[in-house]
């Protein structure tokens, strides 16, 4: 691999095969062909390594939920890291876990080198500097990585080169010769990274390292002694994990309200499959049905890879990982002597879930109340799954009825009253005529002044100001009207002028 550097094209990788024929990453290109003519090349692409790493670091949480990616290293090298405390015994220890992992990253096509110990710096040094066997991996006895990293190599602290070249000059090779040093004269000359570095090594202060994601609390995992690749048995083992998890929620007192399906396959991809609810459930029944509706759109194996049957093997399930990444407070539900329950708002939040999971969460929109005393702005659409901070019918209270149908732009209308403040006794609507036998208000709504041009001054007395009638004609129908242009911005003393009428909703 190669890019631009420095103003010549340099080498950022090379292969075991170019190790041995004596190029080096750093090593310009015009170089490289100098020593090797037939060189194969090619573009170096660290955003898609950095891609591939971050897709590794999730599929490493086959073994632990807690992983990260260390970044890329100098000579195109990568680390991942994975906090396995309370994980190996899963897999018959750290030597069979961690064996286990190389093997698995072998068989799809890296070349890794694994290292255990009981700090991330210690570990990170004896994967690359440690002396592994057959297995490739290196486990430092618990309580003993300080004696074991002392013959180490400087570059096992993680250093910039430079630094490195520095302490070299001193004499200064080993992990041993650094800590043997003062530490006020060590930061005087090479700054406080050296000292760092080693305390974290050391244990002696933590090193915080980031996860790929957070590690759900409710997670539950199997590994199949033989790998899975029909879609029935797919759904029968994540069936069987879903009513183990629906289990332990219900001693919790809790609801899923996002599940996340996690498919390990042979070939090391990993696919994941979320679900949402519109409320918390732990129903085995439904929040299946959501999973199943994700499973049957899992893609198949390639047919035109070279080696169909491979790909299909390679596309095999080997382990299943199921979390709830959401969960809320849900109690048992009380149910009548008959032993029914009022099925209508679970079966509508059922299809709502159901939906959200065909269509997309962001196409399922429901309305929720926004805080305005303006008719026409008082919901807001929202994605049905989205977590209610309220219940379902706080926010929808107004001082005054609203009718249940607004048009979707208020009609001017002709009408008559007695006085300006005086509800109308007469309207025409669409070239009928209506006469009022009811009239309720008015209602004053005033503007939102928040959102008023910066001229338009005081909004007590804003021609937007609305009042309210509820009005009922002489063959019983209702009708919401309000009347709005009482006062004249434009007149000095804020003279009347001719107010105008508009129909706004429908009672029925």
């Amino acid at each position: 691999m190669a890019m631009p550097e420095g103003g010549a094209v340099r080498l950022t990788a090379v292969t075991l095969a170019a190790q041995k024929a004596g190029l080096s990453p750093g090593q310009s290109l015009a170089d490289a062909r100098a020593l090797e003519p037939a060189v194969v090349v090619h573009d170096a692409d660290p955003d898609g390594d950095t891609a591939a790493l971050e897709a590794l670091a999730g599929w490493a949480t086959r073994y632990t939920p807690w992983t990260a990616a260390s970044g890329l290293e100098t000579g195109g090298a990568v680390g991942l890291w994975l906090d396995v405390s309370g994980c190996a015994h899963l897999f018959g220890g750290e030597a069979a876990m961690l064996d286990d992992l190389t093997g698995r990253l072998t068989a799809i096509g890296y070349t890794a080198r694994a290292g255990l110990a009981d700090t991330a710096g210690a570990a990170w040094a004896a994967a690359r500097f440690g002396k592994p066997g057959k297995s490739r991996t290196v486990i430092l006895p618990a309580g003993g990585h300080a004696p074991a990293i002392a013959a180490f190599p400087t570059a096992a602290l993680r250093l910039p080169p430079d630094m490195l070249d520095g302490l070299d000059r001193l004499g200064l090779r080993d992990i041993g010769d650094l800590a043997d040093l003062p530490r006020a004269g060590l930061t005087r000359r090479f700054g406080e990274l050296p000292a760092r570095r080693l305390d974290q090594a050391l244990g002696r202060i933590d090193e915080p390292i980031s996860p790929h994601a957070p590690a759900p609390v409710w997670r539950l995992r199997t590994a199949f002694p033989e790998v899975l690749g029909r879609e029935e048995d797919i759904a029968a083992a994540a069936r069987n994990l879903l009513e183990a998890l629906c289990n332990r929620l219900a001693r919790a007192e809790r609801g899923a309200r996002r599940l996340e399906l996690c498919l390990y396959r042979v070939g090391g991809r990993v696919d994941t499959l979320t679900a949402g609810t519109s409320r918390a459930s732990r129903e085995p029944d439904h929040l299946m049905r959501l999973l199943a509706e994700q499973l049957e759109r899992l893609p198949e194996p390639p047919t035109s890879a070279p080696d169909p049957l491979s790909a299909a093997a390679e596309a095999m399930i080997e382990t299943l990982t199921l979390a709830a990444t959401r969960t809320d407070p849900l109690r048992a539900a009380q149910v009548s002597l008959d032993n029914s329950r009022d099925a209508e708002p679970a079966a509508l939040e059922r299809l709502i879930d159901r939906l959200s999971g065909r269509l997309g969460a962001d196409n399922v929109m429901r309305f929720a109340a926004h805080e305005t005393h303006l008719p026409e702005r008082v919901q807001a659409s929202v994605p049905a799954l989205k977590e209610r901070g309220k219940s379902p019918t706080e926010g929808w209270q107004p001082p005054q009825p609203r009718p249940p149908r607004l048009l979707a732009r208020p009609e001017p209308v002709e009408a008559i009253a007695p006085v300006p403040d005086d509800p109308p006794v007469m309207f025409r609507w669409r070239g009928r005529l209506h006469r009022i036998t009811r009239a309720e208000g008015p209602e004053r709504i005033e503007p939102e002044w928040w959102r008023a041009p910066a001229d338009t001054g005081t909004t007590v007395l804003d021609a937007d100001t609305r009042d309210y009638y509820r009005v009922e004609d002489a063959d019983g129908q209702r009708f919401w009207l309000y009347r709005e242009g009482l006062y004249d911005r434009g007149s000095p003393d804020c003279a009347p002028a001719t107010p105008r009428w508009f129909l706004h909703g429908l009672f029925g």
